[in-house]
């Protein structure tokens, strides 16, 4: 299982994703930076720092 925090990446946003892949923890958090941020083109740039992000966690704790 793949997480995303976007805290660690807009200081004071608690919104999180969890995903079996990592494109698809990517996608969502782009669909995210979209629905709730207004942005409306998300460059390569931004989509690397989400990547240098996401951890892997163990799934059996939840």
């Amino acid at each position: 299982m793949k997480r995303f925090d976007s805290g660690t990446l807009i200081p004071g946003s608690t919104w999180h994703t969890e995903a079996e892949s990592e494109a698809e923890v990517v996608r969502q958090a782009v669909e995210n930076l979209k629905t709730r941020h207004g942005e409306t083109d998300v460059r390569p740039e931004m989509v690397a720092r989400i990547k240098e992000r996401i951890v892997d966690v163990d799934d059996t704790k939840h």
